[in-house]
């Protein structure tokens, strides 16, 4: 587990374990880490910890936040990085190597054009459309009953829908051969996939908000790391804590919505 190492004029203080998603640092009583000195703002930053890795944000504190002697607003923490609070030092211990896809919150966008799927190109002389996906795709990436775009063929030939079943008890968000992914629902992006394949995909736009996307053995959860505003999933504002994502969730996230679907 990765921990702090609280110290002042080189004299070791305390050494507090970074057990929580997400752990403030301020002079108030109600931080997780407090230091009670007047060059430490009332909520100075936060550390927001998803697996083995660290996300350090100064909360437009009053002195600033240091890393190695350089100001940040957001910093992705290596082992032995040391946190500067005034005259206080936080020393970041972490011997878990990183996870690759980790140093991509630094220049997180909405669904980055090269991170998503493009549907297949339009003959040079078709208008520019979103083209829809298979027919074996839809089925993973719409509710059943839900509206057709006027003008879409359905296919000639097909039998009359079944009567519908019964609903049945939901299975569970992911399983190990299982892969997750997002289709944006609005905005330029419309239509756009991106598959979930990675163990941290970050979304969002960087100063206003971002989130994260975990793949855990026990399914796809989302965090919020950095904004005023938390992620809305089915239309309820989450907290700072880990939620967990279903199938055929609908996430909003600095204005963009999309949904979270698994892949058959």
């Amino acid at each position: 587990m990765a921990k702090l190492i609280l110290s002042m004029d080189g004299l070791v203080l305390k050494e507090l374990p970074l057990a929580k998603e997400r752990t403030t640092i301020g002079r108030k009583p109600h931080n997780d880490i407090q230091i009670d000195n007047l060059a430490i703002s009332g909520e100075h930053a936060v550390i927001v910890t998803i697996l083995n890795d660290s996300f350090l944000e100064d909360l437009n504190s009053t002195n600033g936040t240091y890393v190695n002697g350089q100001p940040i607003k957001k910093h992705f923490l290596q082992n032995n990085d040391v946190v500067e609070l005034g005259k206080y030092r936080l020393k970041y211990i972490n011997d878990t190597p990183a996870q690759a896809p980790a140093p991509d919150f630094e220049k997180t966008m909405v669904l980055r054009p090269d991170m998503m799927r493009k549907p297949p190109a339009e003959a040079p002389t078709a208008p520019p459309v979103v083209p829809m996906r298979s027919a074996t795709e839809t089925q993973a990436g719409f509710r059943a009953g839900a509206s057709v775009p006027a003008g879409t063929s359905m296919g000639g030939g097909m039998p009359p829908p079944a009567p519908v079943a019964p609903p049945q008890p939901a299975a569970p968000a992911a399983a190990p051969n299982q892969i997750g992914a997002i289709q944006i629902l609005n905005g330029a992006n419309a239509g756009r996939e991106l598959e979930l394949t990675k163990t941290l995909t970050t979304l969002g736009k960087p100063g206003l908000q971002v989130a994260v996307i975990t793949r855990r053995p026990q399914g796809y959860f989302i965090t919020h790391v950095e904004g005023a505003n938390f992620p809305v999933v089915n239309g309820s504002q989450l907290d700072a804590q880990a939620h967990p994502l279903s199938d055929h969730d609908v996430i909003e996230i600095a204005g963009v919505k999309m949904e979270f679907f698994i892949k058959r």
